[in-house]
């Protein structure tokens, strides 16, 4: 997979997607765009409230963060939960060229940790089960490398980059 390829760092909330692909992107030497900045108001208050978003709230968004893709010149990472297959298909079609998806991964114990440790994000921890019964990890047909969050930061962010800067294998 070539570096001019755009990339997308998802997962469920509390994976990591922000601090893991504003790494990534300064590993690369890229920019990082938090698709947290894309929602539309309301689902920021919506998710605040603890009522998890429907496909029809996540459309616009997933709108949104593909045509960010699309408007962005040259390799960019962007966060974006991008749990189902239907939602990374909304966002390739608005790129309009190559994704690959950076799958952050972790343990249900591992991700309720750090939700309940960080302090100023709308999304609660009583919403990580319906993120959770929501993903579909990426298929065999898409391009994605995955990674296990329970490691050391530093270490997972250098394996990131690595396995782009080799092709991803």
């Amino acid at each position: 997979m070539p570096l001019a390829c755009k990339f997308v760092v998802m997962g469920v909330s509390g994976c990591g997607k922000s601090s893991v692909g504003a790494a990534v992107a300064e590993g690369l030497g890229i920019r990082y765009i938090d698709g947290d900045d894309l929602h539309p108001s309301e689902n920021i208050a919506k998710m605040s409230r603890g009522e998890p978003l429907t496909d029809a709230d996540r459309a616009p968004w997933l709108v949104r963060v593909g045509q960010r893709l699309a408007e962005t010149d040259g390799p960019v990472v962007i966060g974006c939960s991008a749990l189902k297959r239907a939602y990374r298909d909304i966002i390739r079609d608005h790129a309009a060229e190559s994704l690959c998806f950076l799958h952050l991964e972790g343990s249900r114990e591992t991700l309720f940790k750090r939700m309940a440790n960080r302090s100023g994000h709308f999304m609660p921890v009583s919403l990580l089960e319906s993120q959770l019964a929501t993903l579909e990890p990426p298929g065999l047909d898409e391009t994605a490398i995955t990674a296990d969050i329970d490691q050391p930061f530093d270490k997972l962010v250098d394996a990131l980059v690595a396995k782009i800067r080799e092709g991803g294998s």
